[in-house]
């Protein structure tokens, strides 16, 4: 899942046509050999392309709706639904912001740490999972299932299944590329201060639920690590 080295070109040719290449890297500071090696390969990194376009000047997303692949992205932004705001909110802020809806004396007005956060896949998707969403991807994109399960529990998700994923959840198409780190909230077109709203929206029996299940969840990912990390050193121990 990447673009096309001779699009890339074309795209770049047409924002910055009289910038270089080594131009273009040193400025957006990646190294040159990894995007010679991309081109050479014909496929270019959505994060190159990303990269190159903050420091072009360029807005992320709409450098990236210029493609084919990415045509969902194109037109004005569609504001993300109060649970989608709500799953990029760190659970540390969730229980912070319980705390403050039963303690007057503990802070009110904290900032909420930037998006994404450690489990901000898993939670993007499951904000709009009606019961059948990761079927419907399965069925679209091609992707098995249990290889969807391994980009949430990796907190990871690529650009182009990040967008597929929203098409098939009804939502907007930026969604999944702020929950998986590739763009910020302004960038996709959020209002600043939308995720705090959504927060200071949302009934307190709903926060509370809404921060359990995050900290069950987080139980589960510690649990996992753990158990990977454990395992490792009994390897090694047999190794001698």
């Amino acid at each position: 899942m990447s673009i096309p080295s001779k699009a890339f070109q074309r795209w770049l040719h047409g924002v910055a046509p009289d910038v270089s290449t080594s131009d273009v890297c040193r400025v957006s500071g990646l190294k040159r050999t990894t995007l010679a090696q991309q081109l050479v390969r014909g496929k270019v990194a959505e994060s190159s392309l990303v990269r190159i376009s903050r420091a072009l000047d360029v807005n992320p997303v709409s450098a990236l709706s210029t493609f084919d692949s990415y045509a969902d992205l194109r037109g004005t932004p569609v504001a993300p639904t109060d649970a989608e705001l709500l799953s990029q909110v760190a659970t540390m802020d969730l229980l912070r912001a319980v705390i403050a809806r039963n303690d007057p004396g503990a802070p009110q007005d904290f900032e909420l740490a930037a998006a994404p956060h450690d489990t901000s896949v898993r939670a993007w998707v499951e904000a709009i999972d009606d019961g059948g969403l990761r079927h419907r991807v399965s069925r679209a994109t091609g992707i098995a299932p249990q290889n969807f399960s391994a980009h949430l529990t990796a907190n990871k998700l690529p650009p182009e299944l990040a967008v597929a994923t929203a098409r098939e959840a009804g939502v907007g198409p930026a969604g999944g590329l702020i929950a998986s780190g590739l763009v910020s909230e302004e960038e996709a077109g959020w209002r600043r201060g939308a995720r705090r709203a959504a927060l200071d929206r949302l009934g307190t029996a709903e926060l509370v639920s809404l921060a359990g299940e995050r900290l069950q969840a987080l139980g589960k990912t510690l649990h996992r690590q753990e158990n990977e990390r454990d395992r490792t050193e009994r390897i090694w121990e047999n190794l001698g």
